[in-house]
């Protein structure tokens, strides 16, 4: 018996252990992300059946002949999901090898501005700014960088470090108005940036009727082409250019930014609580306005990616596309984390690239994947759904109880002691 009771005690640690880890892994922001994503694929997939022809007809008869209907299902979901594949990882049905990862070069090209834009915007969600003025601070950049490329003769790589400052600095003066406007006033920034937006694009849509903007060889609204010194270097003849590194190495300086710098600490304490952070001492003011700066230079190199690779490599009214509004929901998948963000910046080139090759393959529309984004952005914005619909445990409300349980125990524990006292 006592060896029984031995090998119980010993096994108890363990099974606490990997309950313990369990629970963790299930209660993490990294879970509710993943089946956020997971749900949003599972509704896809009803979608893109609901849209198909052949699943349709098959549901007519399905009492009397289900195979049919389930083998249509199957066909639909499982070949527009396989082309998706396929145009955004790895192409198993390319006759030359050198081919088969040429879809993961573009969605690498797709996520650089993704990354840069949503960097941007993860870090106003950190200091309490809901910025989503991306859009515009891209526009300016795009105007300024753009100015520099097709103007300016400079050497070959002087050139292009030109480029990549006055992006950033272009970007980084439309961030400044409505951080300003927030310190000094108080004005609402989604309200400011969004008028911002609308600024921007009209702005630029002007100077391009300018002549020294416009290009003289076309009747479209479209400027000169970059100089080539301009251009960034390619890797290995891929879609791969020198965009993606930089903006690998923007998500690290972003990271010593908001966790090992001083600033990045007042950044924090200001997102987390502005009156605790101006009663320690803290310049609340000025901290809005360096996030907003330092995010609209970061979105400001999103349109670098357009301009200087082999896009674009022309202003137009579209340069900017929708990388400003699309970087809100790859912040909000990052969880405004730059190591996040990268890897949501990522997932979402993967389905801009698939999902041209999805639309051609079997012809599922492309507005498919804009319905994946959105639910993704819904699911992740509730947390609660996600832990309702797979009944994941919920730590506050674990927390919650334990509280009550321990103010129980200190109010029987109170009244036994003032009855001792009595008696």
């Amino acid at each position: 018996m006592s060896e029984i009771s031995d090998s119980v005690d010993a096994g108890a640690p363990k099974t606490l252990m990997w309950r313990s880890t369990l629970r963790k892994i299930t209660t993490s922001t990294v879970m509710t992300s993943f089946l956020a994503i997971v749900v949003a694929l599972l509704i896809g997939a009803f979608l893109i059946a609901a849209a198909d022809g052949d699943v349709q007809r098959t549901a007519g008869y399905l009492l009397t002949r289900p195979g049919d209907f389930f083998a249509a299902l199957g066909d639909s979901v499982g070949s527009a999901y396989a082309s998706l594949f396929r145009g955004a990882v790895f192409n198993y049905s390319a006759s030359n090898p050198g081919d088969f990862f040429v879809p993961l070069t573009k969605t690498i090209a797709y996520s650089v501005p993704l990354i840069f834009a949503g960097l941007a915007l993860g870090m106003g969600f950190r200091a309490g700014l809901f910025n989503i003025g991306a859009q515009g601070q891209i526009i300016l950049g795009a105007t300024l960088c753009g100015y520099i490329g097709f103007t300016w003769h400079l050497p070959a790589g002087i050139h292009l470090i030109a480029c990549l400052i006055g992006a950033f600095v272009g970007g980084g003066l439309w961030g400044f108005i409505p951080g300003f406007l927030k310190a000094k006033t108080g004005a609402n920034e989604v309200i400011v940036t969004i008028m911002l937006n609308s600024v921007a694009l009209y702005l630029l849509g002007w100077l391009l009727t300018l002549d020294s903007f416009r290009n003289p060889d076309s009747y479209l609204p479209v400027s000169p082409r970059m100089l080539p010194t301009a251009w960034f270097p390619h890797f290995f003849s891929t879609a791969i250019d020198l965009g993606f590194v930089l903006a690998l190495l923007a998500a690290v300086g972003v990271w010593w930014l908001m966790e090992r710098s001083t600033l990045g600490f007042r950044i924090r304490a200001v997102g987390d609580n502005p009156d605790a952070a101006r009663a320690a001492g803290m310049n609340v003011s000025m901290s809005y306005v360096w996030v907003m700066v330092i995010g609209g230079g970061l979105a400001g190199l999103a349109a670098t990616s357009q301009l200087l690779s082999s896009v674009s490599q022309q202003l137009n009214g579209n340069i900017a596309s929708t990388f400003g509004f699309d970087a809100i929901t790859v912040a909000l998948l990052g969880r405004s984390k730059p190591f996040g963000i990268v890897l949501a910046g990522l997932l979402f080139g993967g389905l801009r690239a698939g999902g041209y090759i999805m639309q051609a393959s079997t012809g599922t529309p492309i507005d498919i994947i804009l319905v994946l984004q959105s639910i993704i952005v819904l699911l992740i914005a509730a947390p609660p759904l996600i832990k309702a619909i797979f009944r994941l445990p919920d730590p506050e409300r674990r927390t919650k109880k334990l509280a009550k349980a321990h103010a129980r125990l200190e109010e029987k524990a109170a009244k036994e002691s003032v009855e001792e006292v009595t008696l």
